[in-house]
């Protein structure tokens, strides 16, 4: 069998290759550039470079062959073009995930296999197994990396069954030390190297300068939003109603998340306990009510003249708003997204800030002070129809069943408890316990309760 590493000058592809020689493979490594503007980068210079010199090194090391490939255009038309398009709709994407599904085990995977390759390997840290359906069909699983610090499953959680079938994760057995003292013993050139940070295959960038290249800066409005405006919110009256609806006998809904507080340590919340037989009799109108982010259109800003000072010159002011106000000045509300902090430039709390909400069509963003803030917390989400994308085929939902998944929603978070309802309008996830920066854009990923299968993933809605 002939195999195709992809080699990118890190560690963890080095030793995925080096286990493929040692096991008496025909190996040969392939590094492929992706990116050529080194204006986006915060070093400012081709990292790329860098990293195909080591790779050609590692390769030489182990004593494969080495190939290089620029798939450049292929990432920018569809991967950078995608982030542009989402962020500009206020959505936030998740390039690694789509790098994954559109250029490693796809345009890669083509390259490679004109070059005789069978099957492509990569340093991600997880594991495929081969089982058969209740129909006998050869079916493909992924399932999440023993080492639970470095679990990368969620990056390839739009992966198909064919892509699947040529894929290779050698190191998904490993733990990261592990690989690390492999590395070390055979003396690879990667073997200190740190891991890479940043968009996949960019670099560690400043986001708001990268999206400056298409998107254009625009001034607009911060506005704060107090508790006040909860207690008043017709919207989030409904959707406190319909989770009090649905939960077991003698409980009240929990609609804040546990956050990790400024000194590291996690502040839990109470997880709600919902009836499933309850949820089977909501509607459709009822979860998509549940599922869509608070609106702040209502909250609107009056101004009033008065005269200040000896010689009462004519000023304008707003008036005094008991649930919010407007408290600076941003450069494009398509720059940010839900549960940022940083990049505010907001003072003057005794908490931190976070947005809330974006509003790219009036150019608005919106905050909260503090961990606790109501704005934070979402139970629900949505994935519409044609964005429900299931590794597994043969386990897929049938509309009208609910079934108990443990589903993240962005990389590295522990995995949650949650009731997943299918529908024809969509698949809804309900929560045991509200979610923190729910963001529209991101990857719900869903996994079996009973083991580290990953069955599927989609786009958040909204």
């Amino acid at each position: 069998m002939k195999i195709c590493v992809g080699l990118s000058g890190g560690v963890d592809s080095s030793v995925a290759a080096l286990l493929l020689k040692q096991q008496g493979y025909d190996v040969f490594a392939m590094f492929m550039q992706n990116w050529h503007d080194a204006d986006a980068t915060l070093h400012g210079d081709c990292e790329w470079e860098e990293d195909r010199f080591v790779a050609e090194m590692v390769a030489r090391k182990i004593g494969i062959p080495f190939y290089f490939v620029d798939l450049s255009k292929e990432y920018r038309q569809r991967v950078v073009d995608y982030m542009f398009d989402e962020y500009s709709k206020g959505r936030t994407p998740n390039p690694d995930v789509l790098c994954n599904r559109e250029i490693k085990f796809d345009a890669f995977m083509k390259a490679a296999e004109r070059l005789g390759a069978d099957m492509v390997a990569t340093g991600h840290y997880c594991r495929k197994e081969e089982t058969v359906d209740e129909n006998g069909n050869k079916v493909y699983r992924i399932l999440a990396g023993t080492d639970p610090n470095k679990d990368q499953s969620y990056f390839l959680c739009q992966l198909t069954q064919e892509q699947l079938s040529k894929a290779l994760f050698p190191i998904g057995d490993i733990i990261k030390p592990e690989v690390r003292r492999l590395a070390a013993e055979a003396d690879l050139p990667s073997a200190e190297k740190k891991d890479s940070q940043g968009i996949c295959f960019v670099g560690k960038v400043d986001l708001p300068t990268f999206l400056q290249q298409k998107l254009k800066p625009s001034e607009g409005d911060v506005v704060e939003v107090y508790d006040a405006f909860y207690s008043d919110n017709a919207q989030y009256g409904e959707i406190v109603g319909i989770l009090d609806r649905i939960l077991a006998e003698g409980t009240d809904a929990n609609m804040i998340t546990s956050y990790v507080s400024e000194d590291k340590a996690t502040v839990p919340s109470a997880a709600n306990s919902y009836d499933p037989d309850k949820i089977a009799l909501l509607s459709d109108e009822e979860l998509q009510a549940l599922a869509s982010p608070l609106s702040y259109d209502s909250l609107q800003f009056e101004t009033e003249t008065y005269r200040s000072g000896k010689k009462h010159v004519k000023k304008t002011r707003y008036k005094e708003n008991p649930y919010g106000k407007i408290i600076g000045k941003h450069d494009g509300a398509q720059f940010y997204t839900i549960g940022q902090r940083k990049g505010l430039n907001i003072g003057g709390h005794a908490d931190s800030v976070f947005v809330i909400s974006t509003d790219t069509d009036r150019n608005i963003i919106y905050v909260g002070e503090g961990h606790k803030h109501k704005g934070l917390s979402r139970s629900c989400l949505r994935i519409e129809p044609s964005e429900i994308h299931w590794i597994r085929e043969d386990l897929r939902m049938k509309v009208g069943e609910i079934r108990r998944y443990r589903v993240r929603i962005r990389y590295r978070q522990p995995l949650q408890n949650a009731w997943v309802i299918c529908r024809e309008s969509g698949l809804y996830m309900i929560f045991d316990e509200p979610q923190r920066g729910m963001t529209a854009g991101q990857f719900a990923v869903w996994y079996n309760t009973g083991d580290d299968e990953m069955l599927g993933s989609g786009v958040i809605s909204k």
